[in-house]
């Protein structure tokens, strides 16, 4: 008798002590394209490769990087996703390096901030394909003729830095799933019908132009699926449209990802198939190139239908003063998320088990002590973190 009410008690501090924690555990999940790739620190023109990055993560000096830090200490992200962070194979050159010689150290009077855990792996950009993808006559296999665009291997590459530890054996990559296997996918044809891209080279192409990862993190014992990805922009093409093709269907891909029975044609790196697994928790981050708003070059409906999605929570649209200074008289100002006056950075959290608390876009007004940190294109990024405040709930 004794030992069934010591057990019922013990169940019930269990209960209890779980209600407690999903009340006040709380999250802030961001975002940031940071323009870390050799391009932006090179004359026009030039290419460079992933050693650019290497040598400017090897010392702590490099005033754009500590920018970038410093607005990341600003807002002190538990979870983040960084968007064109060129792939360095070595993390101790990497993104350890980021870590130690720029996040660690205090910058611009911010306190030094650490990310045990991170997660990054290759991309398509700048893999070359023996093709010619622009269909220009020549088949480079960089640029536009690679995977995904770009001119070395990993450049616009993606990592997730996390205070949190990463449930490293469940991660899902579909860097490889090919644009061909997805039922209904958009196609991209000449101005005479004919198929824009090789019988050969279609068989082959991958939809992701970087690649699509399911990353759980482990939240104090509760599992959050990080969802993340970077679109191809919609535009540098022509009018075959093949960008703006390719940047609707990698965001429809996370659509059909969150349903079961829309996920059955889904296979990940591993040969796995299959979506999301039905009342789980997620957060969707990344530049996804599109704008929910209508502005810009991108196929909306793509952006919408993950938006409004059932089961994703696209109530909330972050805001900031320096946006909306940015663009005066354009009505969707306040919520971009890039210089160049569009919404393209997201974090969308699942209806299930998260509760939006606040949010915004790192995007200071002009008369703020920190708008130096994004008051020039060459400051930090064309970009501007954005984040949410999530609560924990049943």
């Amino acid at each position: 008798m004794l030992q069934r009410l010591i057990a019922k008690l013990c169940v019930g501090f269990f209960l209890l002590n779980s209600q407690v924690l999903m009340a006040t555990q709380q999250i802030t999940v961001a975002t940031f394209n940071v323009s870390m790739e050799a391009e932006n620190y090179l004359p026009q023109g030039e290419r460079g490769s992933s050693q650019i990055l290497v040598d400017i993560l090897a010392n702590g000096d490099h005033p754009q990087v500590k920018n970038i830090a410093a607005i990341i200490q600003r807002v002190r992200p538990d979870i983040l996703l960084l968007n064109e962070f060129d792939y360095i194979a070595d993390p101790k050159q990497g993104i350890e390096a980021f870590i130690k010689n720029y996040l660690n150290q205090p910058q611009a009077g911010g306190q030094a901030i650490d990310y045990p855990y991170y997660y990054y792996n290759t991309v398509n950009t700048g893999q070359p394909s023996p093709f010619d993808l622009d269909n220009d006559g020549a088949a480079t296999g960089v640029g536009a003729d690679a995977w995904g665009y770009g001119f070395y291997p990993g450049q616009y590459g993606m990592v997730l830095l996390s205070k949190y530890p990463i449930q490293s054996e469940q991660i899902r990559t579909f860097q490889h799933f090919k644009w061909r296997d997805m039922p209904g996918h958009k196609v991209t044809l000449n101005a005479d019908g004919s198929p824009w891209y090789s019988a050969e080279a279609w068989q082959q192409l991958p939809l992701s132009s970087k690649a699509h990862w399911d990353i759980p993190v482990l939240v104090n014992g509760i599992s959050v699926h990080l969802l993340a990805s970077h679109p191809t922009p919609p535009v540098f093409d022509g009018p075959e449209n093949r960008n703006g093709k390719r940047n609707h269907d990698e965001i429809r891909f996370w659509v059909d990802y969150l349903q079961p029975a829309q996920a059955t044609y889904i296979y990940d790196d591993r040969g796995t198939a299959g979506g999301l697994t039905a009342g789980s928790r997620f957060v969707i981050v990344g530049d996804l190139n599109a704008s929910a708003e209508g502005e810009g070059d991108a196929i909306h409906s793509g952006i919408l239908s993950l938006v409004q999605h059932p089961l994703v929570n696209g109530s909330f649209i972050p805001t900031s003063i320096g946006a909306a200074e940015h663009s005066p008289g354009r009505p969707h100002a306040a919520s971009h998320t890039a210089s160049w006056r569009m919404r393209a950075d997201y974090v969308l959290p699942s209806k299930q088990g998260l509760k939006i608390k606040e949010g915004g876009v790192f995007w200071p007004a002009k008369a703020d002590a920190d708008y130096p940190l994004v008051g020039a294109r060459d400051a930090s990024s064309d970009h501007r973190l954005v984040w949410l405040t999530l609560q924990l709930t049943d």
